[in-house]
This record gives C-alpha cells, structure tokens and sequence, in this order.
C-alpha cells in the first residue's frame, strides 16, 4: 500500500526539508515484513534522499492539509515545525499524525533507490476526518505536476479536466488556494514549452 505523505529531513546543517512524497508500508498479507517498516522511493536527484543517507533519521507527516503537498511542489516550502521526540528532526506542526523512523538499509538503483525505515516513535495528535473529492482531486494533481517532466502534456491536461469535476463541487477555501498553486505551474510548463 502506498500512503501519501510529507516527509521531513535533516540536512547536515541541521536546516529542515520538507517534501511530499508516497512511502510504501506492509500490508497485512506481506510475510516476512516487519510491521514497523516503510519503504521510501524517492527520485534522484533528490534532497530528501540525500538528506536520509547523510543522517539517516526522517520524520512521516500525515496531514490533511492539502496545500502543503501543492506548496511544496510549487516553492512554498515554509510550513510551521517543531522538534521531533525521539530522533534529531522536524515534525510538521500541522500533522494530524507523524511517524519517526530510521534508515536500516538501502537498495541501491541509478532512478529510484529503496530506502527501508523502521518506525521508532509515532505520535496521533488530532483525528483524521477523511478527504473530500477536492482534496482528493489536489493530491492527484500534485503527483501530476511532479511528473511533468516524464508525461505528456495531454495525458496531464486530460487528468486535470476529470480531476476539476470533484474540485468544483467539493473544495474549500483551502484546495482552492492549493489548485491555483498547481494550475500556475502548468501555465508556466506550457509557455516553457511555446517559448
């Protein structure tokens, strides 16, 4: 199962990164699997990933706030943190849960190496009340917009229109905030394009 989420890292100067990104965790018909490890996949380049192999410690955010996965797709990486308990790191002041975990071993690949963590502290701080369309409909468009460099431009406008029906009959003023974000950026891809 993959779960979306924010991860937070360290780099070696102790300055925060924060970056969604889906982590794969065990389901229950895995054997053989601990039950406290996750998979993270990240991309190269990619800081998080450089920031795991240097320090080794993360922390998983899993927040509803949906603006924060398009901010950080579009250059708003400045979320509120506060220190994590158990590892030197940030949590996202407004995760609604978060998970610490280290890195216990890598599987090296030139794309997208694996990287497993095993949880050591997790933290439920307010419930989760589930997504509506529109936040549903911003997180698929997030992952859209990250991948722009790898789909064409027409499966991701086609996406994004079958996307904008839930948006417009769900969203607040938050994913509506977080869309536009998203919307500037393909804009931007397409007159890149033209130019």
């Amino acid at each position: 199962m993959i779960q979306e989420t924010i991860i937070t890292t360290l780099n070696s100067s102790g300055i925060a990164h924060i970056a969604p990104m889906g982590i794969h965790v065990p389901s229950g018909t895995e054997s053989g699997r601990p039950a406290d490890e996750l998979i993270i996949l990240p991309f190269r380049p990619s800081t998080t990933l450089d920031n795991l192999l240097d320090n080794r410690t993360a922390v998983i955010n899993y927040c509803d706030d949906v603006r924060i996965f398009a901010g950080c797709l579009t250059g708003r990486r400045d979320w509120p943190l506060k220190p994590a308990e158990k590892i030197s790191g940030q949590v996202l002041a407004a995760s609604l849960a978060h998970a610490e975990v280290e890195l216990v071993r890598v599987e090296e690949d030139p794309v997208r190496p694996k990287l497993f963590c095993r949880t050591i502290h997790s933290v439920n701080h307010a419930p989760f009340q589930g997504f509506n369309r529109a936040q549903f409909s911003v997180l698929e468009a997030a992952i859209l917009i990250s991948r722009l460099h790898m789909l064409p431009l027409e499966k991701i406008e086609s996406e994004i229109d079958y996307l904008r029906i839930g948006l417009k009959k769900t969203a607040g003023d938050r994913e509506l905030e977080a869309w536009g974000w998203l919307m500037a950026v393909i804009d931007a891809h397409k007159k890149e394009m033209n130019a």
